[in-house]
């Protein structure tokens, strides 16, 4: 239940995102941004009160998430897709993988967190993400599932 609610919220954040014009690293930022914040804000209260704080940590991570991800350029993007699929495809579960571009000192860190096979024999692994731009560090957790071409592809 708790997992449709996120997908749920991250469905309205990357429309709300789509609506603005904005660059792709942007929109990325504000996605990521407020799925973190949708997940912190879902440790706070019972019932209205927790509803409030998934949609206040949103809305809160959207912002910070899109004003991040317009600092992120292609270089940056090429480097955490690349450190994305190494930490997926062979670091062991909680061993992070490192990415860092030398041009503008940006950097990160993506770390599996758990692997698992579903019902129907696909492998999955959860991961958590930091991302540290212009001394701004933002974290962002996801799981992300091997397709057929063996190459990961990150669930929405």
């Amino acid at each position: 239940m708790k997992i449709a609610k996120f997908a749920g919220i991250a469905v309205i954040v990357a429309a709300l995102a789509a609506c603005q014009d904005t660059g792709p690293k942007e929109g990325a930022g504000t996605v990521i941004g407020g799925v973190g914040g949708a997940l912190a804000g879902s440790a706070f209260g019972h019932g209205r009160g927790q509803l409030f704080g998934v949609a206040a940590g949103t809305l809160i991570g959207a912002l910070v998430g899109s004003q991040i991800g317009k600092s992120l350029d292609q270089a940056d993007q090429d480097h955490i897709r690349l450190a994305n699929q190494r930490a997926l495809e062979s670091s062991p579960s909680g061993q992070p993988v490192t990415w860092n571009n030398p041009d503008n000192g940006n950097h990160g860190t993506v770390t599996p967190t758990r692997t698992y096979q579903t019902s129907n024999g696909q492998y999955c692994r959860e991961f958590q993400q930091t991302i540290v731009v212009g001394g701004e560090q933002q974290q962002g957790f996801g799981t992300a599932c091997r397709q057929p071409d063996g190459s990961w592809r990150i669930q929405g």
